[in-house]
Protein backbone atom coordinates (compact mmCIF):
# COMPACT_ATOMS: atom_id res chain seq x y z
CA UNK A 1 0.00 0.00 0.00
CA UNK A 2 2.92 2.33 0.31
CA UNK A 3 4.44 2.20 -3.05
CA UNK A 4 0.85 3.63 -4.42
CA UNK A 5 0.56 6.68 -1.98
CA UNK A 6 4.30 7.76 -2.70
CA UNK A 7 3.60 7.07 -6.20
CA UNK A 8 0.39 9.02 -6.01
CA UNK A 9 2.31 11.85 -3.63
CA UNK A 10 5.12 11.94 -6.42
CA UNK A 11 2.33 12.38 -9.20
CA UNK A 12 0.68 15.47 -7.14
CA UNK A 13 3.98 17.19 -6.61
CA UNK A 14 4.81 16.85 -10.41
CA UNK A 15 1.46 18.22 -11.13
CA UNK A 16 1.65 21.32 -9.04
CA UNK A 17 4.52 22.74 -10.79
CA UNK A 18 3.12 22.69 -13.99
CA UNK A 19 0.09 23.72 -15.76
CA UNK A 20 -1.46 20.08 -15.74
CA UNK A 21 -5.23 20.80 -16.60
CA UNK A 22 -4.45 23.53 -19.32
CA UNK A 23 -2.06 21.27 -20.66
CA UNK A 24 -4.50 17.99 -20.58
CA UNK A 25 -7.70 19.85 -22.08
CA UNK A 26 -5.20 21.02 -24.94
CA UNK A 27 -3.76 17.46 -25.75
CA UNK A 28 -7.16 15.73 -25.57
CA UNK A 29 -8.52 18.41 -27.66
CA UNK A 30 -6.10 17.62 -30.54
CA UNK A 31 -6.63 14.16 -29.99
CA UNK A 32 -10.39 14.48 -30.65
CA UNK A 33 -10.43 16.74 -33.14
CA UNK A 34 -7.91 13.78 -35.26
CA UNK A 35 -10.76 10.90 -34.34
CA UNK A 36 -13.27 13.40 -35.92
CA UNK A 37 -11.27 12.87 -39.18
CA UNK A 38 -12.65 10.15 -40.80
CA UNK A 39 -11.28 10.96 -44.39
CA UNK A 40 -8.17 8.43 -45.50
CA UNK A 41 -4.59 10.21 -46.11
CA UNK A 42 -4.98 9.03 -49.71
CA UNK A 43 -8.14 11.21 -50.18
CA UNK A 44 -6.54 14.06 -48.24
CA UNK A 45 -3.31 14.34 -50.19
CA UNK A 46 -5.59 14.64 -53.51
CA UNK A 47 -7.58 17.23 -52.17
CA UNK A 48 -3.93 19.41 -51.32
CA UNK A 49 -3.12 21.86 -48.31
CA UNK A 50 -6.68 22.34 -46.89
CA UNK A 51 -7.32 18.62 -45.93
CA UNK A 52 -3.31 18.27 -44.87
CA UNK A 53 -4.22 21.47 -42.64
CA UNK A 54 -6.80 19.42 -41.12
CA UNK A 55 -4.83 16.81 -39.98
CA UNK A 56 -1.97 18.95 -39.51
CA UNK A 57 -3.33 21.94 -36.80
CA UNK A 58 -5.01 18.92 -34.66
CA UNK A 59 -1.52 16.97 -34.85
CA UNK A 60 0.03 20.70 -33.57
CA UNK A 61 -2.92 20.72 -30.79
CA UNK A 62 -1.60 17.68 -29.53
CA UNK A 63 1.84 18.61 -29.56
CA UNK A 64 1.47 22.04 -27.67
CA UNK A 65 -0.64 20.24 -25.19
CA UNK A 66 2.36 17.75 -24.12
CA UNK A 67 4.86 20.43 -24.80
CA UNK A 68 2.78 22.69 -21.69
CA UNK A 69 2.70 19.36 -19.94
CA UNK A 70 6.50 18.46 -19.57
CA UNK A 71 8.04 22.03 -20.51
CA UNK A 72 6.07 24.32 -18.50
CA UNK A 73 8.72 27.22 -18.88
CA UNK A 74 7.59 27.83 -21.81
CA UNK A 75 3.69 27.63 -21.23
CA UNK A 76 2.76 31.49 -22.57
CA UNK A 77 3.67 30.40 -26.31
CA UNK A 78 2.42 27.39 -26.31
CA UNK A 79 -0.64 28.63 -25.42
CA UNK A 80 -1.02 31.69 -27.49
CA UNK A 81 -0.01 29.03 -30.19
CA UNK A 82 -2.36 26.64 -29.15
CA UNK A 83 -5.60 28.89 -28.99
CA UNK A 84 -4.60 30.06 -32.51
CA UNK A 85 -4.13 26.82 -33.83
CA UNK A 86 -7.78 25.71 -32.22
CA UNK A 87 -9.38 28.77 -33.67
CA UNK A 88 -7.78 27.29 -36.90
CA UNK A 89 -9.58 23.99 -36.78
CA UNK A 90 -12.42 25.73 -36.97
CA UNK A 91 -12.49 26.11 -40.91
CA UNK A 92 -10.39 23.08 -41.69
CA UNK A 93 -11.23 20.39 -39.32
CA UNK A 94 -14.69 19.60 -39.28
CA UNK A 95 -15.72 22.95 -36.98
CA UNK A 96 -13.34 22.50 -34.83
CA UNK A 97 -14.24 18.80 -34.19
CA UNK A 98 -17.87 19.51 -34.12
CA UNK A 99 -17.15 22.76 -31.53
CA UNK A 100 -15.95 19.91 -28.85
CA UNK A 101 -12.30 20.02 -29.67
CA UNK A 102 -12.27 23.65 -30.57
CA UNK A 103 -13.44 24.80 -27.29
CA UNK A 104 -11.44 22.40 -25.26
CA UNK A 105 -8.64 23.50 -26.75
CA UNK A 106 -9.54 27.44 -25.82
CA UNK A 107 -10.57 26.58 -22.70
CA UNK A 108 -7.06 24.75 -22.19
CA UNK A 109 -5.29 27.39 -23.69
CA UNK A 110 -6.70 29.93 -21.24
CA UNK A 111 -6.14 27.95 -18.38
CA UNK A 112 -2.70 27.29 -19.51
CA UNK A 113 -1.82 31.10 -20.49
CA UNK A 114 -3.35 32.22 -16.68
CA UNK A 115 -1.43 29.95 -14.34
CA UNK A 116 1.56 31.28 -12.19
CA UNK A 117 3.78 29.06 -11.35
CA UNK A 118 4.44 30.29 -7.58
CA UNK A 119 0.94 31.39 -6.98
CA UNK A 120 0.03 30.22 -2.98
CA UNK A 121 -3.33 28.29 -2.92
CA UNK A 122 -6.02 30.15 -1.85
CA UNK A 123 -7.77 29.68 0.95
CA UNK A 124 -11.47 30.26 1.87
CA UNK A 125 -12.21 31.85 5.11
CA UNK A 126 -13.90 29.89 7.18
CA UNK A 127 -17.64 31.40 8.25
CA UNK A 128 -19.55 30.04 11.15
CA UNK A 129 -23.48 30.11 9.83
CA UNK A 130 -25.03 33.04 10.86
CA UNK A 131 -22.47 35.17 11.72
CA UNK A 132 -21.23 38.37 10.06
CA UNK A 133 -23.10 41.14 8.19
CA UNK A 134 -24.56 38.98 5.51
CA UNK A 135 -26.56 36.71 8.09
CA UNK A 136 -30.19 37.50 7.57
CA UNK A 137 -31.80 38.74 10.64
Amino acid sequence: MAPSRNLRTGFRQWRAHRPFWGGLLLTLAGAEILVTEKASLKVVLHIGVQGLAGYLLPTLMLLCGLLILFNPTQRLFYSLVGILLSLGTWLTSNLGGFLIGLLLGAVGSYLTFGWLPYQEPRRRPLRARGTGPTSPV
